[in-house]
Parts: structure tokens; C-alpha cells; sequence
């Protein structure tokens, strides 16, 4: 054997012994965001062996330093003693990408530590994880998993960004990506039946939070919670229904908005004894803290949009008995000049104004005005723009009428759902279907049926982005919503879908 020869022998025996681990460095070196390469943190003044290491993961549109910049996270685990690693993932890809480049990333992680991590996964990030332990065989290498408001169940969010409505603005601005099309409902309930049907769920304990706290009106995140409040508590981003998985333990609901729920100061003394090898374990399903069971979700919305140059008019009905109306004007442009005229000709231009933080419409602006009391009628939405813009107006209502209209999908049939028989309306449905993140059918109208029901059409594997139209009359008073959501149908033909 010559020398080049006993040179390779040699180095092979020693990476089976002693695998490299890689790494970016320390987080004092700055992150690049390149996606799979990860940070360390200093090493804390006394280490014990019963402290694991603490593994952070970002979410959607986000990167590493989402945990140290403006963020007391990092410095809390470390002046409390653990040792810390930050990754950077594909901010906008799905869970099958992020979770196979993390499981790889965690094995190393496992070698440099000499020891199994802790993850605290906040967003996205606890689904990208959850795909890394279950479907990338990672959870060797993992004690245990925290999830901060991890939309576990999908987001209404996501359905609104790939509706008929508003998919084209969501596409100007950036956020129609891998990432969002695999956090709709529709997606998201194929993706909890393909997971949670594992025979390796239960290898790795988890826990979770969730938020109900969407911050001040006309704040970044304000006009998400009022979106999803239609679908329950939430904090602006993720319901807290979503954030719930059925087998982990639920460590508290709290009065945090989507950004806050992330800070060192606000959770991690309550996920620190969860920390600890030492800490007791999920105990699967039997464990689980007492939860309120969410109401059916509620016909609250008002959805429309469109593209146009110059000035161009929105007509809203707001019925009679509503005890508020908040109008959204979502728009690719900071500049937008708005005015609201009631239907006794009074006129309102006090819109407030702010940039989106939701992660699915990231880049997007909010101009919000919201009138208590309002007078029953046309409100007419005038807005010029001579540079022409691209925007949704999402009509929020705070009245009775919200929870007498609700709708329903068994298999492959929709009905949409009339509680009070002084309500009468008519409706009708726009599907469009994508197929791994591809528009294939633009506003293809859903057949009614005798009864009321729609059948959805056969277009194939895909995700089917459903827009309900309701019109009709209350009380003999005019009114109009809008319903959302999504189903997915696998190869199969089968349908996976959350509730409206």
C-alpha cells in the first residue's frame, strides 16, 4: 500500500469515527442568510450537563438573526446558561425543501455538541422541523421540540394570498412562493395526514404557544387579526387553533402578537423548565392542557380587488344593525389617496396606514379606517393613484349576520349554510386550481347543484383555491360577504380540507 493510498485509508477511518461537522461560525461573525449554513452562540459562563443545547429556527420570509436582532432571545439563553445554534433555512420554500436541508444540518449539530439538541422552532419554522424529524429521520438527534405560534394546521392568511381576490397582488409583491402555497388549509391538512399518521410522530415530545394579542389599530399586524378573527383567537398571523397539535402538550395561550411571542423576555421563562434533560416529557395525548373549543368559523369579510391606473371606485353594503365596519385597503403602494363616502353622503379620509408584517403578504400596506355605527346602504371607496396600483379591499363587519352564514365541504362537495330563516341569499363559487405552486385554472365558476351544494371540479392533483360570492338580503335589508378556502386532492382524488 503506498503512502497516497495509506492516507486515504487513514482519513476515511477517522471521518467514520469522527464525522466533520461544519459550520458558519459565530453569530459575532455576522449571518450571511445563506440558506443551510448555522451559527453558534458564546459559550456560556458554566455549562451543565443536564442544560441541553438549544436549537433556534425562524419562520416564513425570515432568517437567523430574526432571534438576536432586536431580539433579547439569544442573550436570555445565554445568561440562563445554554449553549445556543441558529440556522438559516430557505425563507420561502416549503416544508419538504427546509426539512430535508435541516435534518442534515441537525445530525451535525448532534456531532459538535456531542448531544441531542432542544428545538425552539417559531412560525413556519415548527413545520419545517416537524417534516425534518418525521419524513428526514432527524429525530435521533433531537430531545425535544417548542413551537411558537406554528401555524401546525395552515393559514387563512395564505388561502386569502392565493385566492381569486388577491393571488395577483400577492404575486407583484413577492409572497406567492413554495413557502405560502404549502401553508393553505387545504395543503396543510394533506400535510397533517401524511405526518401525524407516522409511525414516528411520537419519537420526539412536542410543546406549543399560541398568541391573541394583534397589537393597536392600524398596526402592522392589526389588520391580520381582524382578517382571522373571523376563524377564532389569533395573533395576527396564526390562529391559536392552528398552533395546536392534538398530541403536544399546550404550554400556554398568552397576550402576544406574532413578533412578540418570540422574545426572550416574553416566553422563554415559560419554556425554560421544559428545557432541561431533566424536565418530564410530553405525555402523547393524555397530558394535553385544557382547551376552548373554537366556534365555527364566521361570514365576516367582504373581499375585492383589481389593478388600475389613475382613480378608480369600491361599492361596500353594510347592512343594517352592524355595529362596525373596518375598511383595508391592501396595496402594493405606500401612497395611496383614499376617500370613503357613507351612504348619507358623509365623508371620511382618515385612513391610517401601515407595512405589513404578517410574513404573507410581507411587502404590502395597509391602509385602514374603521367607522363605528355606520349607516346601512352603498359605501362607495374612491382611491387615486396616478403611477396605477395593484390592490385587495378586504371589508371587515362587526354584526350578527357574521355567524348565520357559514359553509361546509364533505368530500368533494361544498354547501354553503343558512342558520336564520330570515336570511335569503344566493351565491357562487370561483375555483382556481394550482399544481405544485403553478396557476393552471384562472376563475373557473363552480357548477351549483339542486340543493344549494357545489361540486368542485376534476382538474387534477393540485391545491383548489375556493372564493364564495354571497348577495342576498337580511331582515329585507341588503348585505354581502365573502368566504375563503382551500382544499387539497391528492393523485388519488382524495380531498383534505380544514374548516371554513
Amino acid at each position: 500500500m503506498d503512502l497516497l493510498t495509506k492516507g486515504l485509508f487513514t482519513c476515511a477511518i477517522l471521518l467514520f469515527f469522527f464525522p466533520i461537522t461544519s459550520y458558519a461560525g459565530s453569530i459575532k461573525d455576522g449571518a450571511s442568510g445563506n440558506p443551510g449554513e448555522w451559527y453558534v452562540g458564546d459559550t456560556p459562563a458554566s455549562v451543565t450537563e443536564e442544560k441541553r443545547p438549544i436549537l433556534f429556527i425562524h419562520g416564513l420570509n425570515s432568517s437567523s438573526e430574526t432571534w438576536y436582532e432586536s431580539n433579547d432571545m439569544y442573550t436570555t439563553a445565554l445568561d440562563n446558561g445554554y449553549e445556543t445554534a441558529f440556522i438559516d433555512l430557505y425563507p420561502t420554500k416549503d416544508m419538504w425543501d427546509n426539512g430535508e436541508l435541516l435534518a442534515g444540518k441537525i445530525e451535525d449539530m448532534y456531532h459538535h455538541f456531542g448531544e441531542k439538541v432542544v428545538i425552539i422552532a417559531h412560525s413556519k419554522g415548527g413545520i419545517d422541523t416537524q417534516a425534518a424529524l418525521v419524513h428526514h429521520g432527524a429525530s435521533p438527534y433531537v430531545d425535544r421540540v417548542i413551537t411558537l405560534s406554528s401555524p401546525h394546521h395552515g393559514s387563512q392568511l395564505a388561502d386569502l394570498a392565493y385566492s381569486s381576490w388577491a393571488g395577483w397582488l400577492a404575486g407583484i409583491i413577492g409572497s406567492k412562493n413554495e413557502a405560502t402555497y404549502s401553508l393553505q388549509t387545504g395543503y396543510m391538512s394533506y400535510f397533517r395526514s401524511t405526518t401525524d399518521s407516522s409511525p414516528d410522530i411520537d419519537a420526539v415530545p412536542f410543546y406549543t404557544f399560541g398568541g391573541t394579542e394583534w397589537g393597536s389599530f392600524g398596526s402592522s399586524l392589526y389588520w391580520g387579526g381582524l382578517y382571522l378573527s373571523s376563524y377564532g383567537s389569533n395573533d395576527g398571523a396564526v390562529t391559536v387553533k392552528s398552533s395546536r397539535l392534538p398530541y403536544a402538550q399546550e404550554l400556554k395561550v398568552g397576550k402576544w402578537d406574532h413578533t412578540s411571542i418570540k422574545e426572550g423576555s416574553s416566553t422563554f421563562p415559560l419554556f425554560r423548565p421544559y428545557l432541561n434533560e431533566s424536565a418530564p416529557l410530553a405525555a402523547f395525548g393524555l397530558e394535553k392542557a385544557a382547551v376552548t373549543e373554537e366556534t365555527e368559523p364566521a361570514a365576516g369579510q367582504y373581499v375585492s380587488g383589481g389593478e388600475y391606473t389613475g382613480r378608480t371606485r369600491e361599492t361596500v353594503i353594510v347592512e343594517s344593525g352592524a355595529d362596525a365596519v373596518t375598511f383595508d385597503w391592501i396595496s402594493s403602494s405606500p401612497d395611496v389617496d383614499l376617500k370613503l363616502v357613507s351612504p348619507d353622503k358623509k365623508t371620511y379620509s382618515g385612513f391610517k396606514a401601515a407595512k405589513d408584517e404578517t410574513e404573507v403578504l410581507e411587502g404590502s400596506y395597509h391602509h385602514t379606517l374603521k367607522i363605528d355605527d355606520p349607516a346601512a346602504g352603498r359605501w362607495k371607496l374612491e382611491a387615486w393613484s396616478p403611477g396605477g396600483e395593484s390592490y385587495l379591499l378586504n371589508t371587515s363587519f362587526d354584526s350578527e349576520l357574521n355567524e348565520k352564514i357559514s359553509a361546509s365541504i364533505n368530500l368533494d362537495e361544498l354547501k354553503v349554510k343558512n342558520k336564520d330563516a330570515r336570511l335569503k341569499f344566493k351565491s357562487d363559487m370561483t375555483v382556481t386550481h394550482y399544481k405544485n405552486g403553478r396557476q393552471k385554472e384562472t376563475k373557473l365558476k363552480a357548477k351549483q347543484q339542486s340543493g344549494g351544494s357545489y361540486q368542485l371540479p376534476k382538474l387534477g392533483e393540485g391545491v383548489y383555491s375556493l372564493t364564495i360570492e354571497v348577495e342576498g338580503t337580511y331582515q329585507k335589508e341588503k348585505f354581502a360577504r365573502t368566504m375563503i378556502s382551500s382544499v387539497y386532492i391528492d393523485q388519488n382524488g382524495r380531498v383534505y380540507s380544514e374548516d371554513f
